[in-house]
């Protein structure tokens, strides 16, 4: 397995991390704040995953957090190792990297948004 192909899985892996905390914690919160209390019952009686799931959201944010955490550090390092002396894989290992790096910024805010919901919008509510 290349080291385009083990970087490309890392940024799938941050999305998949920081969804899940978008869908056990803010999920509630943002159908609450919006006063569709209604709605999301009716979500839990057909997916009544979710309340276990949401028994859980501490450890699940802190293993997203530690995913992040490691996954910015991975891609951090990866920018300072150098890419192959072909025109077109270098060309592709750049825009590996590129991509990746918007992925895990992407996934960075999904997991700020759903902290915010989660934990300090319930405090001035």
């Amino acid at each position: 397995m290349s080291k385009n192909q083990e970087s490309s899985k890392l940024g799938i892996i941050t999305l998949l991390v920081s969804s899940s905390t978008l869908i056990c914690c803010a999920l509630p919160a943002v159908f609450v704040l919006l006063g569709a209390g209604a709605t999301f019952a009716s979500l839990v009686s057909t997916f009544p995953e979710l309340i276990i799931i949401s028994h859980y959201k501490i450890q699940i944010s802190i293993f997203t957090l530690i995913v992040l955490i490691t996954a910015g550090f991975l891609i951090k390092k990866s920018e300072s190792l150098p890419c192959p002396v072909d025109p077109e894989l270098r060309f592709i290992c750049l825009k590996t990297r590129k991509k990746n790096k918007y992925i895990f910024l992407f996934s960075v805010g999904i997991f700020l948004f759903a902290s915010i919901f989660t934990y300090i919008l319930p405090i001035y509510l």
